[in-house]
């Protein structure tokens, strides 16, 4: 059994040890926003925060996560967030949609860390999700409008 922080709320996980955050979280959580995609961690599908920092759930052991908090897609909701999926709709960014909840995730740590990121910034932030639909131009634009509506 491993203690952890999921979405604010302390839980315990009974999978084993080695068993990847992905599948603890949609198994024995029922957190189904956080998408299975390659498993190997190419396609970015099942990227969660842990402390802030976007991280690919299938390649996170449960032993890894030690003290960290674990926010998914259900649990994201910090003015970054919101302003974020404000700007998702606005710009019309979801198209089939099975990777929005890792972009979300993704744009969220990227404005943690800089509040008004360059096109590069969310390039670099971005690189590691898959969009098959190419929504990138969207999603770009949708970033720096909800980083410009955050305010300084």
């Amino acid at each position: 059994m491993v203690s952890v922080s999921i979405n604010g709320r302390n839980v315990v996980l009974h999978s084993p040890a080695d068993t990847p955050l992905l599948w603890a979280l949609r198994c024995e959580h029922q957190l189904t926003g956080t998408k299975f995609g390659c498993g190997i961690g190419v396609c970015g599908a099942c990227t969660v925060l842990l402390d802030n920092v976007a991280k690919p759930a299938c390649q996170t052991a449960l032993s890894a996560i030690g003290q960290a908090h674990v926010v998914t897609i259900e649990g994201l909701d910090s003015a970054e967030a919101r302003a974020l999926k404000k700007a998702w709709l606005e710009y019309d960014v979801v198209q089939c949609g099975y990777c929005q909840s890792a972009q979300l995730i993704a744009a969220t740590a990227l404005l943690y860390r800089h509040r008004h990121p360059t096109d590069a910034d969310i390039d670099d932030a971005m690189k590691e999700i898959a969009c098959r639909c190419g929504t990138f131009p969207r999603i770009r634009k949708a970033i720096h409008a909800a980083a410009q509506s955050l305010g300084p």
